[in-house]
């Protein structure tokens, strides 16, 4: 990989798990990515271009999801480079949380907690469980120029994308927030069905999420929680053969193709946009 190439520091907690697909999408991106564990000095974390912040389950999730992680040095560290110098971050699920515990997302006054990621809604029907794998559908809710990881994508689209979390749902009882965040073009992405359709059940959105959030973004647009994990669709390898739409017709078109079936998925845009920002910032 070219030596210029945006360096990228994925923070690694206790019980992390999906660092090392975060690691692949970002490389397939043109950036280099090096895990950085939880323990070592901060200080070093200057050095990088950009975070993300990966999914799992750091600290077991002890006293809340995301709550231990979002008060290591190394997040404090971090919190400085993105709101001081205007690196860019991208936490996803746990790091979603992390970075909503930080007071990072929504960041209308960085550092406090504005918002909780709580445990997703009861099902009345019974067909969601409390903690949901599965595949869904979101929506870019916002201008594509309105974040700088969603650059790459067409207004109003729509991707296939998994989730897999007990504590996803975006909520707040503060009726400024929610105001602010619609003023400001905050939700990034909602939880929709498969024609875009933003639709308030389990079925659409699992977690049962205030507005349907599936993403935020804080007000500069810098940085991006987001609780489906883009990484695990940046490959249409990894998109399911009876998906419907679109993409699972790709996927079953490159069945026996090795090749094809590297091709970019629905979730790699995400990191593509973050590449290109920071070329852009680096030759700048």
């Amino acid at each position: 990989m070219a030596t210029d190439a945006p360096k990228i520091a994925l923070i690694q907690f206790p019980g992390s798990t999906g660092e090392w697909e975060s690691k692949r999408a970002a490389e397939a991106a043109g950036m280099t990515c090096d895990v950085f564990r939880w323990n070592r000095p901060p200080h070093l974390l200057s050095e990088y271009d950009g975070y993300i912040i990966g999914g799992g389950m750091s600290y077991q999730g002890r006293v809340r999801a995301g709550a231990i992680a979002a008060r290591q040095p190394a997040v404090s560290a971090v919190f400085e480079q993105v709101t001081e110098r205007g690196k860019p971050i991208i936490g996803i699920s746990n790091g979603a949380q992390i970075m909503v515990e930080a007071g990072l997302v929504p960041g209308l006054n960085p550092g406090q907690v504005e918002m909780a990621l709580a445990p997703n809604a009861p099902d009345p029907t019974g067909r969601i469980a409390d903690f949901y794998c599965g595949w869904v559908y979101i929506k870019l809710a916002c201008p594509p120029d309105r974040c700088l990881f969603t650059a790459d994508y067409e207004p109003d689209t729509v991707i296939p994308i998994p989730i897999a979390h007990s504590e996803g749902r975006f909520t707040t009882r503060d009726p400024e927030v929610v105001q602010a965040l619609a003023d400001n073009r905050q939700i990034v992405f909602q939880y929709c069905d498969a024609q875009g359709r933003v639709e308030d059940s389990r079925t659409v959105n699992p977690d049962g999420s205030m507005k349907n959030i599936a993403a935020l973004c804080n007000p500069e647009g810098n940085a991006l929680a987001i609780m489906p994990y883009p990484e695990r669709a940046g490959f249409l390898r990894q998109i399911p053969e009876d998906l419907p739409g679109s993409w699972g017709e790709s996927k079953r078109a490159a069945y026996g193709d090795a090749a094809a079936q590297d091709a970019s998925g629905p979730g790699l845009a995400i990191f593509t946009a973050m590449a290109a920002a920071l070329k852009a910032r680096i030759t700048a």
